[in-house]
């Protein structure tokens, strides 16, 4: 696995920063907030040319959920109409057309690489004890912790039996290897929550696997399907490996300086779930010693709420959990512009993969796909 990038001396912080004046998430956020509107209407128009795709993938979703137990059905449901982005099967369908396929394989497997994805949705809300996602409440918030993870179980076996019925081997390897690594990613997490120490490294190390990896599937099981050289297989492999790293790394800003209405759920849940990110990271390595010993001080309260409270500090909590001082440092430290920073450079390298591709419509939806995963709000 590849650690960070090399450092950057453009990310180097001077002597005055921790005095410095200017507010970090609002100078993120308007220069997020400029590219947005014409990014998404951009995003917008390559992929409504694979609408029609698409909508077979959703059809074949809703084949998925049929059950002699109703409540699959019922909890499918509520997750499959939830307005997510659907950016998972777009990848499959899209890397396929990229190397040469349109036939009907890819509907199957970009529905069974969405199950996957919803899968661990249910089961990553579970481990967090979430009561929201994507704006509404959570499944395991409804339904239950017991309820949730058997209906995870049940995507987990209805996404495996499509990738098995296709019958390509590397298609099959190349899943199980998914899985293998998503759930070390989040071992990983867990393991390291609330600590302080915590190193980029590390970091990078859990959202390559839990975050990259899915998207770098994504794309290799589209180009499976092409039939393509290794050579350009390992290019669109790694165009959905660095696609994911950016979009990791837009999400661990946006749990800073979003509100709930556009973000799907709380802000600041990372922090309240001890998961420490990269703009948090390069906050503790630039501030001084009594700084650090308040963030570490903060995340100790969070992780003694979180044990009181089955796994995750309560948001309503303010008087015992005032997270406004860590966010603030993250601010004036440029925690956030520079992770954003760095995932400008991850979609640069997504770009640069598939660069010698032929031009076309699935080339320009990617390259769409890509500068939008850093310029979005949600």
């Amino acid at each position: 696995m590849a650690g960070p990038p090399p450092s950057d001396r453009s990310l180097e912080v001077g002597s005055n920063m921790a005095g410095g004046e200017n507010d970090d998430r609002t100078v993120v956020t308007d220069a997020v907030t400029t590219r947005d509107s014409s990014l998404e209407v951009s995003i917008g128009t390559a992929f409504a040319r694979i609408a029609p795709s698409l909508e077979l993938v959703e059809a074949t979703l809703r084949d998925q959920l049929e059950s002699k137990v109703e409540l699959i059905g019922t909890l499918g449901s509520h997750l499959l109409s939830s307005g997510g982005k659907r950016l998972r099967p777009a990848l499959v369908l899209l890397a396929a057309e990229l190397c040469g396929y349109t036939g009907p394989r890819r509907i199957e497997l970009a529905a069974a690489l969405e199950l996957l994805h919803t899968a661990t949705l249910l089961h990553d809300d579970i481990v967090d004890l979430a009561e929201i996602r994507r704006g509404r409440p959570a499944a395991n918030a409804i339904w239950g912790n017991r309820r949730a993870v058997l209906a995870g179980d049940f995507f987990y076996a209805r996404a495996s039996s499509i990738i098995v019925e296709d019958g390509n081997l590397e298609i099959v390897e190349s899943y199980a290897r998914t899985i293998r690594l998503m759930a070390e990613g989040e071992l990983l997490q867990l393991e390291r929550s609330f600590d302080v120490d915590v190193t980029e490294a590390l970091y990078y190390d859990v959202i390559e696997r839990k975050s990259a990896t899915l998207l770098s599937n994504c794309c290799e099981i589209g180009s499976l399907l092409g039939g393509v050289t290794r050579g350009e297989r390992n290019r669109i492999r790694e165009y959905g490996r660095q696609l994911g790293l950016a979009f990791q790394l837009r999400d661990d800003c946006l749990d800073y300086d979003s509100e709930l209405k556009e973000l799907g759920k709380e802000p600041f849940a990372d922090l309240r779930e001890g998961k420490i990110t990269l703009p948090l990271i390069l906050t503790l390595k630039r501030c001084r010693v009594g700084e650090r010993e308040l963030v570490s001080t903060v995340l100790k309260n969070a992780s003694r709420l979180a044990d009181e409270h089955g796994g995750m500090a309560p948001s309503d909590a303010s008087e015992e959990l005032d997270l406004a001082p860590v966010a603030e440092m993250v601010s004036r430290y440029r925690g956030l512009a520079d992770t954003v920073r760095r995932a400008e450079e991850h979609v640069a390298k997504a770009l640069e993969a598939i660069a010698p591709f032929p031009d076309g419509a699935a080339k320009s939806a990617l390259r769409a796909a890509a500068e939008f995963s850093v310029a979005r709000s949600r």
